[in-house]
Formats: structure tokens, C-alpha cells, sequence
């Protein structure tokens, strides 16, 4: 009984410790106690007990006389799990979750130099199509859902600095092939925050991507659903843009407060 007692005593603080941590996150300022105990619902005394033993322990600093803010352990620790993330592995679970809602081929694309390189699959086993998005495979960013949302991050110098480069080579009849034509969908991508691949990689395939951003807001991946063109469902895209949120919250990403 007095173990079962003394368990809960120490779950009961542990919660409270992370409501004064939570209750120090939504303020950028340093807080003070007596707002800090308004917040929580807690007693002035405990608030300040609790406080008392986070402060030796670096996860929250004082300010000022009975004011307190988050303190340097936090970034530390935030720090050592950001470099033990592995983006690929962060996002499995979650493709594999869209997959089985949607039972298509959900992709997971990066960046490098020029082309967008796919890291992760889930395969539907359902298309007869030859299908490009296999995991190490490669494509012009144009030419892709994924790349596009790339491209249309870079800002138009950029932008026109890579269709000089690669001279916006085309594979199909529907592949953008200039730059007046890239740019006007790009506009389109960044007002929308969701790019399309329609049948510009591969007749008879269509992809829709979503971005994926880690703890700085910067974008890491393209998330896509790719299917032959009879079964493409833009109802895709909600549960996409869930998914693709799920993960870059994984990673750390906290979207702007609006």
C-alpha cells in the first residue's frame, strides 16, 4: 500500500512539473510565480517547491526575483534528440497509417541538388504501371510533386537558375517543359501549400505532395500519394496534409500561431 501511495505521489509531481513546464513554453517572457500558480491551478508553495528542484537541475532558470523561464538543460536535451532523429524512420509509422486509410503508394521524397530522391515507400502492389517512385530512385524536381514543392520554396532567381541549368527536360506530353508555365504552377504551390504531378513523370500517374518541415520550419521531405490516373482521389489531400503535419510535428515543428 505505501509503495502504491509513494508511486502515485511521484506521478502526481511529475504532472505537475510539465504543467509548469508547459505554462513557461506559451510565455516568450519570463513568468512569475504568481501567474505561474494561476495557470497550473497549483498552490504558490508547491509551484515554488517544484520550481525550486528544476532549477537545480538547469530546466528552469530564474530570471528575476520570483520570475522563471525555461531553462538551457531543455535545449540540451532537444538538441540530442534532434541529432538521434532519422527522418525516414520518423516517418514510417506514419505512411504506413496512410497507406492502409488510402491503399495507394505513399512516398517520401528529399532533395538533392537538382532531383528529388525518394527514401520510403509503401508500395500498393495494385499498379500495372511502371512506377518511378521506387526507394533510391531519382527525378527532375519539375517533374514531380515533391520537387515541385521544393522548387517553389527557392524563390524565382532560383528558380529560373535551375531551368537554365537543366533545361527543363521533359519525359511525357504533360511535363513542364518552360519556365513561364513552371513558374505559374509554382505561384499556384506556394499559395496552396500542395503540388501535383499530373501524369509529367509517367503517363498513367498521378501524384499529389504535401510538405514535410523539422524543428526549425524548414522543408525536409515531400509526402506524396501516387496512383494510376482512374483512381486518384483529390479527397487524398486533407488526410495528406494530417499525416505529413504528424510527422513534421515528430520532427519538432510547431506551426506558427496564426
Amino acid at each position: 500500500m505505501a509503495e502504491r501511495q509513494e508511486g502515485k505521489n511521484s506521478i502526481q509531481v511529475i504532472e505537475r512539473m510539465m504543467a509548469l513546464l508547459d505554462a513557461l513554453a506559451d510565455s516568450p517572457d519570463a513568468v512569475s510565480l504568481k501567474q505561474l500558480a494561476q495557470t497550473t491551478g497549483l498552490h504558490p508553495s508547491t509551484a515554488h517547491r517544484i520550481l525550486a528542484a528544476m532549477t537545480g537541475s538547469r530546466f528552469v532558470e530564474r530570471h528575476d526575483p520570483g520570475a522563471y523561464r525555461l531553462g538551457i538543460r531543455l535545449l540540451e536535451l532537444g538538441n540530442l534528440v534532434k541529432s538521434r532523429l532519422n527522418l525516414r524512420e520518423v516517418a514510417q509509422p506514419f505512411m504506413q497509417s496512410l497507406h492502409e486509410q488510402v491503399g495507394e503508394s505513399i512516398n517520401l521524397g528529399i532533395r538533392h541538388e537538382d532531383e528529388i530522391v525518394y527514401i520510403e515507400r509503401t508500395s500498393s502492389g495494385r499498379s500495372l504501371i511502371r512506377v518511378v517512385y521506387l526507394v533510391g530512385g531519382r527525378a527532375p524536381l519539375h517533374l514531380t510533386s515533391a520537387g515541385k514543392l521544393f522548387l517553389a520554396e527557392d524563390g524565382l532567381q532560383k528558380v529560373k537558375d535551375y531551368a537554365k541549368r537543366t533545361g527543363l527536360p521533359g519525359k511525357t506530353a504533360h511535363s513542364l517543359t518552360s519556365l513561364p508555365a513552371l513558374e505559374k504552377e509554382l505561384d499556384w504551390i506556394r499559395r496552396h501549400a500542395v503540388s501535383f504531378d499530373n501524369e509529367e513523370a509517367e503517363v498513367g500517374l498521378k501524384c499529389v505532395a504535401v510538405p514535410v518541415r523539422d524543428d526549425e520550419g524548414h522543408l525536409v521531405a515531400g509526402l506524396s500519394v501516387s496512383a494510376p490516373t482512374e483512381r486518384h482521389n483529390a479527397d487524398w489531400i486533407d488526410l495528406l496534409r494530417t499525416t505529413a503535419d504528424d510527422i513534421s510535428h515528430a520532427l519538432g515543428y510547431v506551426k506558427p500561431r496564426k
